[in-house]
């Protein structure tokens, strides 16, 4: 069975959102290792608009915009390359390596993911972990916390109608402060 990986970007305060981190190249080049070892990405409609509208046209074009470092196209290269799934109820389409998933398939779409060879799927964002949290479709989860107080939200997991056990896995620290927390689904 391939396992389910999620993994968000957090500020101290619990903050997710994407423009609150602190961006480097060690923990660009992390991810997009992380991304690459995934068989597919589950993202839902938000995630995956933000990605294709971020990363796609540097990965077709090789042209960065101004002021994006030069560190950033591995990363693009590879979100660019990976099989996707989305979960939308919205879209009428999707492209980019893209697979559409409607919210009422979710639950089962990930079970029958997850049943197929492979070395694993990996989820990220803030509104559909949360489903499949709740589903106990996760198997490991990643926190990157960096040391930052952003005073805003969203935090991830909002509204989760019970708690999720976890246990603890590993940690890594990035050169930049930002330290890694990995934890196991506890069943």
């Amino acid at each position: 069975m391939r396992p389910l990986r999620y993994s968000i970007n957090i500020t101290l305060d619990g903050c997710c959102d994407h423009r609150a981190g602190i961006p480097d190249a060690e923990l660009h080049q992390y991810t997009a290792d992380l991304l690459a070892r995934a068989d597919a990405l589950i993202l839902g409609r938000v995630t995956y608009e933000m990605m294709e509208s971020a990363w796609r046209p540097i990965a077709e074009s090789g042209v960065l915009p101004d002021g994006m470092p030069d560190w950033t196209q591995p990363f693009a290269r590879t979100i660019h390359a990976a099989k996707k799934h989305v979960v939308s109820n919205s879209l009428a389409s999707v492209d980019w390596n893209a697979e559409l998933v409607r919210g009422h398939e979710l639950e089962q779409t990930v079970r029958r993911l997850k049943q197929e060879p492979g070395a694993g799927l990996y989820v990220g964002g803030v509104t559909m972990p949360t489903a499949l949290a709740e589903m106990g479709l996760i198997d490991e989860f990643e926190f990157f916390v960096h040391p930052r107080i952003a005073g805003h939200g969203p935090a991830p997991f909002g509204g989760l109608s019970k708690m999720v056990d976890l246990k603890f896995v590993g940690r890594k620290e990035f050169g930049s402060g930002v330290v890694s927390m990995r934890y196991e689904l506890r069943r």
